[in-house]
């Protein structure tokens, strides 16, 4: 089992996300994952993950004003042109810090229509076209509607239906387990079964986002465990706000048996 730091959450001590590329290697981090890094140039973020000398594994497409809760347009209608932009600049970026992996975010909205989906659907498929010849992995993401209210992609099993659809190796499933506690539950087999999708995976507490060891409703002990079991060999993204300061808590890798 392989961890990556994701320093969007992670190393909120640093003043800046440049900064926290350091902080995740002198944590013993080899790979970190991030948001899209607003307000940093293309050459800032590859020259502080260069310095670190550190594996950037995944970045989250660029999705507008997240201070103003917007988190992409790939589900709006009439937005598709912003959507093409905004996806060829997050490609820019994951290929100068070689990252491999581009979490594609749908929006949010106050109403779902079918030309929603529609368009979420059509813009993957743009999206699928150039991700195949730049050899990268598009991944859709489910998030449960306490933690984001109105998010687009709410529902596991309408992702797969759409990453069938598509049917391509450069669409797959990031399957959060902080997330698919809180949209289904029944964790065991519903990791078994959506493992065949799968393209990442990340995890945190239920319901407070803080570190697998601390109160809540997963024994990760135990799903870290049937993740392996179950065939995932990949980066496990911790997408986790640190109770205190970060890598004094991470301590309960090594008291699940794992190392950075």
């Amino acid at each position: 089992m392989k961890f990556c730091a994701n320093i969007s959450f992670m190393f909120s001590e640093a003043s800046t996300i440049l900064e926290r590329y350091a902080l995740a290697k002198e944590a013993g981090f080899k790979a970190i994952e991030s948001g899209f890094p607003f307000g940093c140039t293309l050459e800032q973020v590859k020259q502080a993950k260069e310095n670190a000398g550190i594996e950037q594994v995944l970045i989250n497409l660029k999705t507008g004003d997240t201070t103003k809760g917007e988190l992409g347009v790939t589900a709006v209608p009439g937005k598709e042109d912003e959507f093409k932009e905004n996806f060829r600049t997050t490609i820019d970026y994951a290929k100068a810090v070689q990252a491999r992996k581009v979490h594609i975010m749908a929006g949010k909205m106050d109403t779902v229509t079918p030309q929603n989906w529609e368009t979420y659907e059509n813009n993957l498929k743009y999206a699928v076209d150039i991700l195949r010849a730049e050899n990268l992995l598009g991944l859709i993401e489910p998030i449960n509607q306490y933690s984001v209210p109105k998010y687009f992609l709410n529902n596991f099993t309408k992702a797969v239906e759409i990453i069938k659809r598509i049917n391509s190796p450069n669409l797959k499933l990031m399957l959060d387990v902080f997330h698919l506690q809180q949209i289904s539950g029944d964790l065991s087999h519903a990791i078994t079964n959506l493992m065949p999708y799968v393209g990442h995976v990340q995890i945190a507490q239920v319901p407070d986002r803080n570190e697998p060891n601390t109160p809540g409703e997963v024994n990760y002990e135990y799903i870290l465990r049937h993740l392996a079991e179950s065939g995932y060999n990949d980066w496990i993204g911790l997408e986790y706000k640190p109770l205190g300061n970060t890598k004094d808590g991470l301590t309960w890798i090594k008291a699940y048996g794992y190392s950075l």
